[in-house]
């Protein structure tokens, strides 16, 4: 208990940290705003106006630094986290609302699939180790080489503009109205086979090896040798096994259910997916202080949190760090 209390602490602090430099490095960032967000209008505004929208957006630099940082700490206690410049009028919290279920969904389920695809594979090659089993880990370290855009690239070409069996573009037919209906989630499950591909591919062969690693070494264990000896079957033996070798993977799939808010950056740019990373470039370029500030902010805390899930699923797995503690 003391050693997960101190933890939490730790993150709190930790967290303190990030929303502080996540409040100062807008400040230290080049450009305007609001002569951006006019611009996109592609109109010209009165002197009166362009006031207007900076007390709007919170621009108005009246306020003391320290002043504009405690109503931002007073902000978030609120839940608002701002008004988007290059969605506006729309809010940072309906712009998030909207991409974080695509991104989620997408990057939730390939992280899933990889780690027990992985995991499996790496348990079976590690048990038959020296047959031709032990090809597959070349091949797929090979895709993990290849640089991730690349392959992309080729994924989308190949499967989806020449062969043309699946959407290059989008999370789901705009023809269809979001929903919980059939149509609408199986036209989201059709347009994010070519990014799960894309990712589940490109990232198998880490836990593959992993776990192959692992396996080898565990089954070289007094008690996984006297389980064979003593004539168990092969399925029990390599349970015995697998159970102890995939504690370093179960942590590693909570530290990777972190990045799962940030998405995959590369992946929603190339098939135009309407996740947050896809909306993470769109802030860039248009210089949306607030839309960056709140995607970092929900990505710091995902991380943080899958952190602190790790740190317990750990302890649970393995007595001896509460011992250590």
């Amino acid at each position: 208990m003391i050693h997960l209390l101190r933890r939490v602490a730790f993150y709190i602090v930790t967290a303190w940290a990030a929303v502080t430099v996540n409040f100062f490095i807008p400040h230290l960032m080049p450009g305007d705003p609001v002569q951006n967000l006019i611009a996109r209008q592609q109109g010209k505004a009165s002197p009166q106006a362009v006031e207007a929208l900076r007390v709007q957006l919170g621009l108005t630099g009246n306020q003391s630094l320290w002043s504009e940082y405690l109503h931002y700490w007073s902000q978030l206690a609120h839940g608002n986290l701002g008004i988007s410049t290059s969605f506006y009028p729309a809010s940072v919290g309906s712009v998030l609302t909207a991409a974080l279920p695509w991104t989620i969904v997408l990057v939730g389920v390939s992280t899933v699939v990889s780690f027990v695809v992985g995991t499996l594979i790496g348990i079976v090659v590690a048990w038959r180790r020296g047959s031709w089993l032990d090809g597959v880990l070349p091949v797929a370290t090979f895709f993990q080489a290849v640089p991730y855009f690349f392959f992309a690239l080729i994924v989308l070409i190949v499967l989806g503009s020449d062969l043309g069996w699946f959407p290059i573009t989008g999370g789901a037919d705009s023809s269809i109205d979001p929903g919980f209906s059939a149509a609408f989630i199986g036209s989201a499950i059709y347009h994010g086979i070519l990014p799960m591909i894309t990712i589940v591919v490109s990232s198998v062969a880490g836990w593959i090896l992993g776990m192959r690693n692992m396996m080898v070494t565990t089954m070289d264990e007094d008690y996984v040798l006297v389980a064979a000896a003593k004539g168990l079957p092969n399925r029990k033996v390599i349970g015995y096994a697998a159970r102890n070798a995939i504690l370093p993977s179960v942590s590693s799939f909570s530290l990777s259910l972190s990045f799962v808010v940030a998405g995959a950056l590369l992946t929603e740019i190339v098939f135009s997916y309407p996740g947050i990373g896809f909306q993470l470039l769109a802030a860039v370029q248009a210089e949306d202080f607030p839309l960056l500030q709140g995607i970092f902010l929900v990505i710091t805390f995902a991380v943080l949190a899958a952190n602190l899930l790790a740190d317990v699923v750990y302890a649970a797995l393995d007595p001896r760090t509460r011992q250590e503690a």
